[in-house]
């Protein structure tokens, strides 16, 4: 099962103990253990944490710094950790503008987990979907002019193979806390036909628990694609 992991409140959490954003940045960098840990409890096997968006780079300044302190922290401590579970880390987004000690963290820690094959973690760094599409279609665009694909080739399928999730099955369920009922330029093509479930807590506060009540949601669902059911069908006979 995929989950993609909408990451929202932190600094409402903060607010609303009248603290430092920073705080609830730290607090919420705590939770994703936390919540990986759940995961990997209860058999999830593919995880996509929106970590840090395109459009997040709009933040004032010392924010920006507070969370580059974080990535830095974190992509630090958490090398071996994630490599001795036997946690594959694929970082999708483009790391360029994020400072060079950050890039080598990353470079470093897709390498050391690049032949793991328990749980895939994919964390979303300066990511959006619409530059995701934007990017993919650059590179087919270079295909065709170099003759490595045909434009009649081209599909559903073929156009997947050049996002950042090459290879891996689209999300399942994408879960959004604090909230907000909107996927914020989060897996716009992978999403198609994704379950969604929001939830009310802010980030820092969410728990196993809401975790567990978000895969039963999950599983009360009937995921039809696009599809009818035989019922449905059935119904649709009588009216026409």
């Amino acid at each position: 099962m995929h989950i993609g992991f909408i990451l929202d409140g932190n600094g409402r959490w903060a607010a609303n103990k009248s603290l430092p954003r920073s705080i609830g940045h730290k607090k919420g960098a705590e939770n994703v253990e936390k919540i990986l840990k759940s995961c990997r409890d209860l058999g999830i096997s593919n995880i996509t944490l929106y970590a840090f968006s395109t459009e997040n780079w709009s933040r004032p300044v010392f924010e920006i710094k507070a969370l580059m302190k974080l990535f830095h922290y974190y992509l630090k401590k958490k090398l071996t950790m994630l490599y001795e579970e036997n946690v594959k880390v694929v970082i999708i987004g483009d790391i360029n503008p994020f400072p060079k000690v950050i890039k080598d963290y990353i470079k470093n820690l897709e390498k050391l987990t690049k032949n793991n094959d328990g749980m895939f973690l994919n964390l979303a760094m300066n990511y959006g979907g619409r530059s995701e599409i934007v990017r993919a279609t650059k590179g087919i665009v270079k295909a065709v002019s170099d003759g490595i694909v045909k434009i009649e080739d081209l599909d559903e399928d073929l156009f997947s193979k050049y996002l950042y999730t090459d290879g891996q099955k689209d999300p399942d369920l994408i879960i959004r806390t604090a909230g907000e009922k909107r996927l914020s330029n989060f897996l716009l093509w992978q999403s198609a036909y994704s379950e969604l479930y929001f939830v009310e807590k802010n980030w820092p506060d969410f728990n196993k628990f809401d975790l567990i009540e978000a895969l039963n949601h999950y599983k009360s669902r009937k995921r039809k694609y696009g599809s009818i059911e035989a019922n449905d069908k059935t119904e649709r006979k009588k009216v026409s």
